[in-house]
């Protein structure tokens, strides 16, 4: 396990993380600090537990916002994988139509030139 220090609200703190998630662990405290500070711009000083718990909601509402935005996402895709599989099939069946159409005008064409050779 990794060691880091990362910085919220002005405060280090050390926390562990699996190996070379380093980076990724920097990345998550420096969202949850520019979350602190817009709260703590907006609200002023209220108490370091309160700011903290204020500004996990508002990462949390934009995560649930992101997860309802993804999920809406994966639907509109399956709406258009269906449509696609149905205008495939569709296009499967004109042409499988067309080809008996043209079978069929190549049978009496061929009838055509025997009659007309005869």
């Amino acid at each position: 396990m990794a060691h880091v220090i990362v910085q919220v609200n002005g405060r280090p703190y050390t926390m562990q993380c699996p190996d070379g998630e380093e980076d990724h662990l920097k990345e998550l405290a420096n969202l949850l600090d520019t979350e602190v500070m817009r709260v703590k711009a907006s609200v002023g000083s209220v108490g370091d537990i309160r700011l903290l718990v204020m500004s996990g909601l508002m990462v949390a509402d934009r995560l649930s916002e992101a997860i309802r935005r993804i999920e809406s996402l994966e639907e509109q895709i399956d709406g258009l994988r269906e449509a696609r599989n149905a205008a495939q099939a569709e296009a499967n069946a004109i042409g499988d139509r067309f080809a008996e159409r043209l079978e069929a005008a190549s049978k009496r064409l061929e009838v055509l030139a025997r009659e007309m050779g005869k």
